[in-house]
């Protein structure tokens, strides 16, 4: 059985390469450093997904369909 060579790809914290193998613990990234800023990212919620933002519609502001559990029987 023949083994891959390891591949190398650009850390995405600081673009420093980083060994992307079983080797590197802290895969994609090239440090512990890098791992952990990059957690704090997403601790503090910086990562967001832009939204556009419309027209609201009435009738999804509705109050909610009655429970099922609730209901009459």
């Amino acid at each position: 059985m023949t083994r891959r060579a390891a591949r190398t790809v650009s850390c995405p914290q600081c673009a420093r390469p980083a060994l992307y193998a079983p080797e590197n613990q802290w895969r994609p990234f090239c440090s512990e450093r890098c791992r952990l800023i990059d957690l704090g990212h997403w601790a503090n919620e910086s990562y967001r997904v832009p939204a556009e933002s419309g027209p609201v519609d009435p009738a999804s502001l509705a109050a909610p369909e009655t429970d099922m559990l609730s209901s009459e029987g």
